[in-house]
């Protein structure tokens, strides 16, 4: 029960250490704060250590989005659990909750002193640009490696028009687009097995 999970071999359990993942999901937590943890994530997990890749980190990211709770935390178990089971699922949540636990106890400390300054809202206003920044990054570079087609690309600019500009409900968006995505994929699939 203690084994990876997923489509990643066993070369991967015996290349990532417990040590190496604690150390990259204590750097995560304590760098990812405000926003733009996928993009965070994608740098350490897939550039710069190469544990996942491009495709693979996609398909982790999905799946941490659609379950109930927190999308880092999300992220953090299920990319542990791919490369080292459920002790690494346990090593990378503890890795990425300690040090946001440890910032949010002193900043909202701090915050209280300082909330009535207006420096501290023009820092707050910068943090979440940085956030904002980080998941475009993310998104461009992976959007960048993937073949193109036009029916995802669509999709895609379809649920931004209809929950960026219009501000239509998220869930509502979401529960729609489902069926037709899913459709879109396996009509893609069927078309590239064909030809």
């Amino acid at each position: 029960m203690d084994k990876p999970v997923g489509d990643i071999g066993m070369e991967k359990e015996q290349t990532v250490t417990s040590l190496a993942l604690l150390a990259s999901f204590l750097r995560l937590g304590a760098s990812s704060f405000g926003g733009g943890m996928a993009g965070w994530t994608h740098r350490e997990i897939v550039e710069r250590r190469a544990w996942l890749t491009d495709e693979e980190f996609l398909k982790t990211l999905t799946v941490a989005q659609i379950m109930p709770g927190a999308n880092p935390v999300n992220l953090a178990v299920y990319i542990g659990l791919k490369l080292r089971g459920i002790a690494g699922a346990c090593i990378a949540l503890f890795g990425m909750v300690l040090p946001a636990f440890a910032v949010i106890l002193v900043m909202s400390v701090t915050y209280q002193q300082l909330r009535s300054h207006p420096e501290a809202q023009a820092v707050l206003r910068g943090l979440a640009c940085v956030g904002i920044a980080s998941s475009l990054t993310m998104g461009i570079k992976t959007a960048r490696r993937l073949k193109a087609h036009a029916l995802p690309i669509l999709m895609a600019l379809s649920v931004f028009l209809m929950v960026g500009v219009l501000h239509w409900s998220l869930v509502a968006v979401v529960a729609a687009t489902i069926p037709v995505s899913v459709a879109a994929t396996f009509w893609i699939e069927r078309e590239k097995s064909r030809g």
